[in-house]
């Protein structure tokens, strides 16, 4: 059997060889082929067995049979009740049809496609968690981070627009607002009506903003005066209201303060020539001697703890933003695996290519089961600033691993962005940084497990 793989192969060279440049007409002149058949005629038991599963495995690596794409390899989302099951299939009906075929135009341009909001209103996905008394559904912090996931599958800008007016802008009414300013905001922010922004970032001071803030404000009566910058404010250009935290110049503690994006003194600049997150409107926002009343500050946030508040509960929906890119990407990648064909056969059948996927899919998973455990925790009132930030620093530099490997194994077709993995890429730099850097959140994580402070 031996000889007769070596001499099989010699004459499938040769046939093939003969074949190339001929008309299908021709075939029947070319020598070699009736001398094969006569070869394999002659095969008899066991032998003729062995070359039909030859000749079965070659067919099967040159015209293979794939199974669903799937990035949820652990299963994740049957942890839901099957009633979120249908949110999260609903969400992904829409991102599938409504933003996916425009995202990376839009992505291209710079800009966000207003029409969206009104389509995303019958979603019904804002404020999930909260309770029902103020336009919430008691929905779990689960499903809400699952709902984050699906929708940075398909564009993580989408998801950072959601993020900024359902976790920045809502949550720190909901955690630093009196009860009437609950009951006021939230609903028709829920309802999407209005549009929420988060001003803490400025342009000389990121990471030190717990103790560094220069925008300032002072109250004179029942009125506050506010100055200064802010940068990088997502969803600023065109926001019905903009959380500023500011620096009380008597108490030099910060607040917070619901201002209206029209007011006077108040101008934004979007900020142009980004690689990341394209479609959010980051803005410079220039505060001039805005005036805001009394009654407009956040009647609970007193200190910078309290902004932290704020920043634990939306560094938990980063996490979950960048499992969502990280899949995106993966599903992508897989896909074009599939679909990609070299010396004839598609490039998923190789094993440097499978090599990867698996270390893809590994980290994908190892990020999936963290956040769904970080999310119960929430659910329970269990989860620490610490786990916070350890689910932070993981997924999203687990994130820019899988982008660099999907781009690495679409070579140099990862770069088109019409690819979508492109987008991906960038995008993941942004998640890499905004919500706390990953060596700021180290140092939270550091001093937790320590016990010692390295926070100059």
């Amino acid at each position: 059997m031996e000889n007769f793989w070596g001499e099989f192969t010699d004459k499938l060279k040769t046939t093939f060889e003969d074949i190339e440049g001929k008309s299908r007409k021709d075939l029947n002149l070319i020598k070699n082929i009736p001398s094969m058949m006569a070869m394999i005629g002659e095969l008899e038991g066991d032998e003729l067995l062995l070359w039909l599963d030859q000749a079965r495995k070659i067919k099967k690596r040159r015209d293979p049979k794939f199974p669903p794409i799937n990035g949820d390899f652990y299963d994740t989302r049957h942890v839901l009740t099957a009633d979120d099951r249908i949110v999260i299939d609903n969400v992904r009906k829409f991102m599938l049809e409504e933003i996916e075929p425009i995202a990376t135009e839009y992505w291209l341009k710079g800009e966000f496609p207003f029409q969206i909001i009104d389509k995303m209103k019958k979603l019904n996905i804002i404020g999930m968690a909260y309770e029902k008394e103020y336009g919430g559904q008691g929905k779990s912090q689960l499903l809400e981070g699952m709902v984050g996931e699906e929708i940075a599958r398909v564009d993580v800008s989408t998801c950072t627009f959601f993020g900024v007016h359902s976790g920045l802008a809502l949550n720190s009414i909901y955690l630093c607002g009196s009860e009437e300013q609950k009951k006021q905001f939230i609903p028709e922010m829920i309802r999407m009506d209005k549009i929420g922004a988060f001003a803490l970032t400025e342009p000389d001071v990121g990471s030190a903003a717990s103790m560094g803030l220069k925008t300032t404000c002072k109250r004179e009566g029942d009125i506050w005066t506010l100055n200064g910058e802010k940068k990088w404010i997502g969803n600023a250009t065109f926001a019905d209201y903009i959380i500023v935290w500011a620096k009380d110049e008597d108490d030099h503690q910060v607040k917070g303060f619901i201002v209206d994006r029209i007011s006077s003194g108040l101008t934004t600049e979007k900020i142009e020539d980004k690689m990341s997150l394209r479609i959010v409107q980051n803005a410079l926002i220039k505060i001039v001697n805005v005036k805001v009343k009394e009654e407009r500050r956040l009647q609970n946030a007193n200190t910078f703890k309290d902004t932290a508040r704020v920043l634990k509960m939306t560094r938990a929906g980063v996490a979950w933003q960048a499992v969502g890119c990280a899949r995106g990407a993966y599903e992508h990648t897989l896909d074009y695996t599939m679909k990609r064909r070299q010396f004839d056969r598609p490039i998923a059948g190789f094993q440097m290519t499978q090599d990867l996927l698996a270390q893809m899919l590994s980290q994908l998973t190892a990020m999936q089961c963290l956040v769904t455990r970080l999310s119960q925790l929430q659910d329970l009132g269990a989860m620490s600033d610490e786990q916070a930030s350890l689910a932070k620093i993981f997924c999203t530099v687990g994130c820019r691993t899988i982008t660099s490997m999907s781009r690495e194994l679409m070579g140099a077709n990862g770069i088109l962005v019409s690819n979508k993995v492109a987008r991906f890429l960038g995008d993941a730099e942004a998640l890499y940084s905004y919500e706390g850097t990953k060596q700021i959140n180290s140092l939270v994580l550091g001093r937790a497990i320590t016990g010692l402070s390295a926070f100059v």
